[in-house]
């Protein structure tokens, strides 16, 4: 039987500490009602004693997000003035709870509060005591856990349930914790905490400033978590926090072994996953799991070509479970001739011969060498080439390629001027934008005659110097389906051009010309 696992999404608290990620009102409401979308169980949605600002936000959430959907929440400290920020702008929502933190760890009672452990112990009593009186629901966080002594530490959390608390959250503040020792102190707790309350939940907060947040936390659902405390792509304090997407695919992945499952819809995990990265400007590392552009992509030949014998060969996670159209395999010099015919069929040509298919990979791995990647563009050019116009293996499609362009960069009319090449026709056009990237956009899209919605646009450097080269990534929306493109090179602007024009592509070659 599984057990079903509570997720607190603290994006918009923990997650807004990220220095230089702060969201306004309007951006905070928009993560907030995907978050919904994403069905998690709790939002925490803020600190709201920190500023007036954080006050009217976390009660906007509640008193919106909050009605018919998850249970909403926010921080305070153990003291009567933040307890009762927090119960005034969460008291809107159907189901608000009262989060309140203090140090179990001696670091933090000799050196934070300069205080005995008895003196501390009666903080919290009084602040749950108080909290109680306001709100049914009180989450007790003892601070800095992974470093407490345990016999504190436990006769913390049986006091404070004693005066009322109904949740106990276990954080590994500052990412001290290995997994086998942190799940065994779960399993420790948890086995104490049932028999003094089984109606109590026990929840896990973990920092990654070793990279095992993720770990950690699947460690304390094994050993009997009841309750997690994720963000978003992992963003918060320092090293950030366990990652919510990868926690729950983790669950999914070896429900054999952990024997968990959450309320999560994880088709809505990608969408959340760009939301939050594009509002709070905080990249998404290209590798990263579940969420990274190059998690579900491949360029290995020995990988390509067992996935293209079967998905499962080197995909133990389908992307179309996280809301991913499809794998995509990066055509490179380490590409194999596997991969390569399966791009070619897909560009529509079709070889006479094997000695065709070998000759043309000759062709192929000479222009790989001199790319770092080769898109379907440059593929069907160089078919184009090796079959002739005239052929009858050759398609009629057309596809766009960038001969040119200029841009004119001011604060009144950014513009850009784009010339293309689409079969033996030059096409110049030219437009205004909110900025020269979107001027160029603008340009190509009236040149193509492709109405598309710009869903994602990245760019970054990955190399350094003065030559360094740019990669360039987009996600187009078009006829209800998204088409993405990408293409590196050593002038931004131009790889930001190349890969618009390589989504559009993807799209003439799916519906034609």
């Amino acid at each position: 039987m599984e057990k079903r696992i509570i997720v607190l999404d603290t994006t918009l608290r923990d997650g807004e500490q990220v220095p230089g990620a702060k969201l306004n009102l309007l951006e905070k409401m928009e993560i907030a009602n995907q978050l919904k979308n994403l069905n998690v169980d709790i939002i925490e949605a803020g600190f709201p004693s920190s500023s007036t600002g954080d006050f009217e936000s976390v009660m906007k959430i509640a008193k919106e997000i909050g009605k018919d959907g998850p249970m909403i929440t926010a921080l305070a400290r153990a003291i009567k003035s933040d307890i009762d920020a927090v119960y005034q702008s969460v008291r809107y929502a159907d189901s608000p709870l009262i989060h309140m933190v203090l140090g179990t760890s001696a670091v933090h009672l000799d050196k934070k509060f300069n205080k005995s452990k008895e003196e501390v112990l009666r903080m919290g009593v009084e602040a749950v005591r108080y909290a109680k009186t306001l709100l049914p629901e009180v989450q007790y966080s003892t601070e800095d856990a992974a470093r407490s002594e345990f016999e504190y530490l436990w006769q913390t959390i049986e006091q404070v349930v004693k005066a009322g608390a109904t949740m106990i959250n276990v954080p590994d503040t500052v990412g001290y914790a290995v997994p086998e020792e942190f799940g065994e102190l779960i399993r420790k707790i948890n086995d104490r905490l049932k028999n003094l309350n089984h109606k109590v939940l026990l929840s896990v907060h973990c920092h990654n400033d070793t990279g095992l947040a993720t770990a950690n936390t699947l460690a304390a659902v094994k050993n009997g978590a009841d309750k997690i405390e994720c963000t978003i792509n992992g963003i918060g304090e320092r090293a950030g926090n366990a990652a919510l997407e990868e926690v729950v695919m983790g669950m999914i992945l070896r429900k054999d072994y952990y024997h968990a499952t959450t309320n999560i819809i994880t088709k809505q995990i990608k969408k959340t996953s760009q939301m939050v990265s594009g509002l709070m400007g905080i990249d998404i590392q290209v590798n990263k799991a579940i969420t990274g552009d190059n998690a579900f992509a491949h360029s290995s030949g020995i990988h390509q070509d067992g996935l293209l014998k079967s998905a499962d060969v080197y995909e133990v996670i389908s992307p179309r479970d996280i809301g991913v159209e499809k794998m995509e395999l990066i055509l490179t010099a380490r590409s194999g001739k596997h991969a390569l015919n399966d791009a070619v069929r897909k560009l529509g040509f079709e070889f006479k011969s094997e000695k065709d298919s070998t000759e043309f990979h000759q062709l192929f791995l000479e222009l790989a060498d001199k790319k770092k990647e080769i898109y379907d563009h440059d593929l069907f050019y160089l078919l184009k080439e090796f079959f002739g116009e005239s052929d009858s293996n050759s398609p009629s499609i057309e596809l766009f390629q960038l001969i040119d362009f200029q841009l004119v960069s001011n604060n009144v009319f950014p513009s850009a001027v784009v010339k293309v090449k689409k079969g033996k026709e030059i096409l110049i056009e030219s437009a205004t934008g909110n900025g020269s990237i979107d001027a160029i956009y603008n340009a190509l899209e009236k040149l193509t005659k492709i109405s598309v919605e710009l869903l994602e646009y990245k760019t970054g450097s990955v190399s350094k110097g003065q030559q360094a080269l740019g990669r360039s990534t987009v996600q187009l929306l078009y006829d209800k389906k998204t088409y993405s493109g990408r293409a590196l090179d050593t002038d931004v602007a131009k790889a930001s051009a190349i890969a618009f024009l390589n989504g559009i592509n993807k799209i003439v070659l799916e519906h034609g010309n």
